[in-house]
């Protein structure tokens, strides 16, 4: 894929975040440095209903949508938000994050007080919490080697996964008139809270060394794109997976970069649910947001 085209050029970034032509350089946290504190441990459970779909029979290409429910230790589950940019080139798209900041920030404060872990990932712009506690807290973390190599940025995988439903190889904003493909954001929507417990990364490394540092197992992705960078980032869904964490998507939390006016000519909306689709067949099971607000009747208490 042409990284210089259009909407790729722009939501793949994590692909040249490191260069000092796009984004500024990030200072380094010393080894000196004071260690920040890292969140406490507490008891609790979510009960997650996921939504699955399982093919009938083998290539057969009918799906069945199915769901179970899992539990979760509050104390092992970090959520991971993706790229929910102060703007964006497509207005759209800008318009749509704006809309799901207040629920996504309450059901992040909701989780969090109930013992999750909340990564904040604002691809290319990290630098500008570079003085915080929550940046510093991940960059000290022991730095782990995967059993697999980290990548980059996790492409399309034939081996178990078909291209994506929509097409955005052409054109992937929805605007009536599509403006230039600039970037247009500096930091993460403040709308969303970053709390003194948090995290802020955009660093596969950094993040796959915290998450195992602190016993973190179960992954909730939320953010946007859900067809780019939420399936790509090194962060993502594709990398996360195949690092044996167990991973779920927040589909009422998510958006889609696709325009109507490409294949498979649907709305928006409809676009974004068959990524989800997708994402439920090859990858991992989707919840509600809802499932992360609150945490099984006594299993909070003290033990």
């Amino acid at each position: 894929m042409n990284c210089l085209r259009g909407w790729w050029s722009l939501c793949a970034l994590g692909l040249a975040i490191s260069s000092s032509v796009l984004f500024a350089v990030e200072p380094k946290v010393e080894a000196t440095l004071e260690r920040i504190a890292n969140k406490p441990k507490t008891p609790g459970q979510f009960v997650l209903h996921q939504r699955t779909r399982t093919e009938t029979a083998k290539e057969s290409g009918v799906w069945k949508e199915g769901g179970k429910e899992v539990v979760w230790n509050a104390s092992e589950t970090a959520i991971i938000v993706c790229d929910m940019w102060d703007g964006h080139y497509c207005v759209s798209a800008s318009e749509r994050v704006a809309d799901m900041v207040p629920r996504m920030n309450a059901v992040l404060t909701a989780a969090r007080n109930h013992g999750a872990t909340v990564i904040h990932a604002p691809s290319g712009v990290t630098y500008h919490y570079a003085d915080m506690p929550q940046r510093k807290r991940m960059q000290q973390a022991k730095k782990v080697k995967p059993e697999l190599p980290l990548e980059a940025w996790c492409h399309v995988d034939p081996k178990r996964e078909p291209e994506l439903p929509v097409d955005v190889s052409k054109q992937a904003c929805d605007d009536a008139v599509v403006g230039a493909v600039v970037q247009k954001f500096s930091r993460q929507h403040t709308g969303l809270t970053i709390n003194g417990w948090d995290g802020v990364s955009d660093n596969g490394e950094e993040i796959y060394s915290y998450l195992k540092q602190e016993g973190l197992k179960n992954i909730v992705l939320m953010g946007v794109h859900t067809n780019m960078c939420v399936l790509g980032r090194p962060f993502g869904i594709r990398q996360m997976v195949k690092q044996g964490f167990n991973v779920v998507l927040v589909r009422d939390l998510t958006d889609a970069m696709y325009d109507p006016r490409e294949k498979p000519y649907v709305s928006h909306t409809r676009g974004t649910e068959l990524v989800v689709e997708h994402i439920e067949k090859y990858w991992c099971s989707s919840i509600v947001g809802d499932d992360l607000m609150r945490v099984a009747r006594g299993s909070a208490d003290p033990k």
